[in-house]
């Protein structure tokens, strides 16, 4: 485990009791939209893992949270299983898919590899569609699914305890990520994104790295897609088409390419933005959204994250000028 220095902890246990306390401030729908903020979290820590810190570039995690979504709703629809239960269940087989997946793409780099992951993005919703699953996937109706009641104990409405469910998972998925990212693991991904025949040399085995990264970051993306589901109630094949995944590396860019809280900053920027761009223009709600992403790399050219971190170091730097004065 990677310890943390007080300041850390101390600033971790503030954020986390405000984000306890939040969902009984708000309403429900409100509480409805910072669950998915959640999921998409996670879902944009997993794609960083492998774009930001391991260097492979991938338009077409939006499978990934379409295989977690379906597996959760099947499983949930299908089987009778308990919500709770499909999600691990999810997050299993997405990882044994972006496995599977990123062996055939050692092959490729940059741009081809980019190409390759946008053609699995694309295809997704067709295969989704496709006759001989139509009796598990619901073909283009898609699959409706049943909201989780609330434990008695709790007292808590719907909307209440799936944010609470959902921040459960946040946290395990973020300590697991923080401690993967800091430790050995973490500094032979991006010794191999930076200099991965210098990270041979040194014993890195460069392929399966680069494998498991895949399947890890898969992991979390299908873990978010079946938190998703099972928030919205409803999944379609034409609710994760290739946009999706420009949605997601949208995220990550704007949160900050190599940082882990820059995930949240993400995801509150794609699930809220585009609902601001659509209550200023209902005529040109992409045109709006367009000119504040383009303000935003402007303005912040290394992310939220990034940004933040500049103006840590600016204030440290004018407080120790002001201390030698």
């Amino acid at each position: 485990m990677v310890a943390l220095n007080r300041r850390q902890l101390v600033g971790l246990a503030l954020v986390l009791v405000l984000a306890c306390a939040l969902p009984f401030f708000v309403a429900n729908y409100r509480v409805f939209q910072m669950t998915l903020v959640l999921a998409y979290a996670i879902a944009l820590l997993g794609l960083n893992m492998l774009t930001g810190y391991n260097g492979q570039i991938s338009l077409g995690h939006g499978a990934f949270y379409a295989i977690g979504a379906y597996t959760a709703a099947i499983l949930m629809d299908k089987a009778g299983w308990p919500y709770w239960a499909t999600v691990p269940v999810a997050g299993a087989i997405c990882f044994a898919a972006g496995f599977l997946f990123g062996l055939p793409a050692l092959r490729l780099e940059g741009l081809y590899l980019a190409l390759a992951t946008f053609a699995l993005g694309v295809a997704m919703p067709q295969i989704l569609k496709h006759k001989a699953i139509e009796h598990w996937t619901g073909g283009v109706q898609g699959i409706t699914i049943v909201k989780p009641d609330a434990p008695e104990w709790t007292g808590l409405s719907q909307d209440r305890w799936l944010y609470f469910f959902c921040l459960a998972w946040v946290l395990v998925l973020f300590v697991l990520g923080w401690n993967l990212l800091r430790g050995r693991i973490g500094r032979a991904m991006v010794a191999v994104r930076d200099q991965p025949i210098a990270a041979q040399a040194m014993g890195v085995n460069t392929a399966m790295v680069k494998s498991l990264t895949f399947g890890v970051s898969a992991l979390y993306t299908g873990v978010a897609g079946a938190l998703a589901a099972i928030a919205v109630q409803f999944v379609a094949p034409d609710s994760f088409n290739f946009l999706l995944s420009i949605t997601l590396l949208t995220g990550v860019v704007i949160g900050g390419l190599a940082s882990i809280s820059g995930a949240f900053f993400g995801a509150v920027f794609i699930q809220f933005v585009p609902n601001v761009a659509d209550e200023i223009s209902k005529a040109a709600p992409w045109a709006i959204y367009g000119i504040v992403l383009i303000a935003f790399m402007y303005a912040m050219p290394t992310g939220v994250a990034g940004f933040v971190r500049l103006a840590r170091a600016r204030l440290a730097r004018r407080r120790a000028g002001q201390a030698v004065r």
